[in-house]
């Protein structure tokens, strides 16, 4: 039985900035965002609980350096941003005033230099294409957490550190806490615990050598981490905070798991069993010995649509056969996942926004669609 999306919203992006990234929705309900870069500009729009734009003009944050080299993040108020560059984690005020800057050491390669400056490296060749890292806040916008390059260009070095995962206060920048990540990264994204700020999820991609997934916890006094396997990807947190949804790195398993690690009863699912095979994809060799020309595999996307529900997709694995495919994943049934069926064409993977809603890019990819299921979900 497939689930029928209904239309709630459209979002329109806002930027028309040539070359600007995609739109998305960010934060949980109640402090909704959406958000958009440019090489140039932050855009944070705040948005009600049907997802129009609150009243006032939106929040626009100038930023330090192009957004190929680095990511950034939006308070959960809209004000401040947080750039994790190559060299530094910034934080920027909407005046375009930098409240404060952490410098760490280079994401490009071997580079050995702790820099002053974007300006120092913008042009050299060598640097063009750096790995990085990123930076998330906390439930309450109090606290950054942010996964740089070590060494700190103040502070002792961590013995034996390549990458490190810092806890900064968002006023001051303060560096509460500091931890080996146990990682060299070629990337990463933070996921917030949805309550407690003291929690947050880093998964980290190490390109073929795998993805490393730490849950950070913080006491006021002592962080402590759970390093997780080094083969999962975090995609999504359970509105409540105690469910995490993970893929493999190999795209092969989807699970429900706690913030240990610990796979949920029932809550594993492997894509070759678990989906169909794309209608239009050709049947499977039967040589035992030949590849399989057309796998089925979760993509690193989707999320937590409710404490009960996943939305996920095999948009990668489907593309050179025809339409993508959403799927709904109800976590309390055997006959677990459904495919999702909209009345118009989206594009791209879907996104859980919690509350029962999700989004997905419009095609021409210059609005975000939210959508929900007519029966409602606990």
């Amino acid at each position: 039985m497939s689930v029928r999306a209904r239309l709630r919203a459209t979002v329109p992006a806002p930027l028309s900035a040539p070359g600007a990234a995609p739109p998305e929705i960010t934060g949980q309900p109640g402090r909704r965002l959406v958000v958009q870069r440019s090489d140039e500009v932050v855009v944070a729009q705040a948005l009600d609980d049907d997802f129009h734009a609150r009243p006032g003009p939106a929040v626009r944050f100038p930023a330090p350096w192009p957004r190929g080299r680095g990511a950034f993040a939006v308070a959960p108020d809209a004000g401040l941003a947080v750039f994790a560059g190559v060299h530094a984690v910034r934080a920027v005020e909407p005046s375009g005033a930098t409240r404060w800057e952490v410098r760490h050491g280079c994401w490009s390669g071997a580079c050995p230099e702790t820099h002053l400056s974007y300006e120092e490296y913008a042009d050299l060749p060598d640097h063009r294409y750096p790995d990085g890292g990123s930076a998330g806040f906390s439930a309450d916008g109090t606290l950054v957490w942010a996964h740089v390059r070590g060494p700190l260009a103040d502070g002792a070095p961590l013995p034996g550190a390549v990458d490190e995962w810092l806890l900064l206060d968002a006023v001051d920048g303060r560096v509460r806490a500091r931890v080996d990540s146990r990682s060299t990264a070629v990337g990463s994204f933070h996921l917030a615990h949805p309550t407690d700020p003291g929690q947050m999820g880093l998964s980290i991609g190490e390109g073929q050598d795998g993805a490393p997934l730490r849950w950070g916890r913080w006491d006021g006094q002592t962080l402590e981490v759970a390093y997780l396997e080094d083969d999962l990807c975090l995609l999504s947190v359970s509105p409540s905070g105690d469910r995490l949804m993970t893929v493999s790195h190999d795209q092969d398993s989807l699970a429900v798991r706690d913030p240990r690690g610990a796979v949920a009863e029932g809550g594993e699912w492997d894509a070759a069993s678990a989906v169909p095979r794309h209608p239009d994809a050709p049947p499977p060799s039967d040589d035992e010995d030949e590849d399989d020309e057309a796998p089925v595999y979760w993509d690193w996307a989707g999320g937590f649509v409710d404490e009960r529900t996943l939305i996920v997709s095999t948009v990668e694995s489907d593309e050179d056969w025809g339409r993508d495919r959403h799927w709904f994943v109800d976590t309390t049934t055997p006959a677990a996942v459904r495919p999702v069926v909209y009345p118009s064409p989206v594009a791209g993977e879907p996104m859980a926004l919690g509350g029962g809603c999700w989004s997905t890019l419009s095609e021409s990819r210059d609005s975000v669609r939210v959508w929900d299921a007519p029966t409602p979900r606990g």
